[in-house]
């Protein structure tokens, strides 16, 4: 499990033969290049990645740009990235809406 500022942490794992990463806490400036480098080291190994975002708290454009980022890579790549949909009340649904990236980006439900 990574760590960065107080609060936030990323932990790591598989499941059903996909890479999964869980960010906690407040996903901003200061912490979405760890995100990206979970992501990218994953990716790098050729893995399909699942980014769970349930255990945010908060996430600006710049979490946004991560996960941008990775979903192009993805499709050049030829693999698989997918978000599990945050929970519908919190304000990291509502950031993902009004970017209209939720309905850009692979959501699922379950892992």
């Amino acid at each position: 499990m990574a760590t960065g500022p107080p609060g936030f942490s990323i932990a790591t794992g598989e499941q059903e033969g996909l890479a999964v990463v869980v960010p906690r806490g407040e996903l901003d400036i200061a912490t979405a290049p760890d995100l990206k480098q979970a992501v990218d080291a994953r990716m790098d190994a050729g893995q399909d990645v699942v980014v769970d975002l349930r255990e945010l708290d908060f996430m600006d454009s710049s979490g946004l740009r991560v996960l941008v980022a990775a979903h192009t890579r993805a499709q050049v790549d030829g693999t698989r990235f997918a978000i599990t949909r945050p929970r519908p009340d919190s304000a990291v649904a509502k950031i993902l809406a009004i970017s209209g990236l939720d309905a850009e980006l692979e959501l699922v439900d379950e892992l």
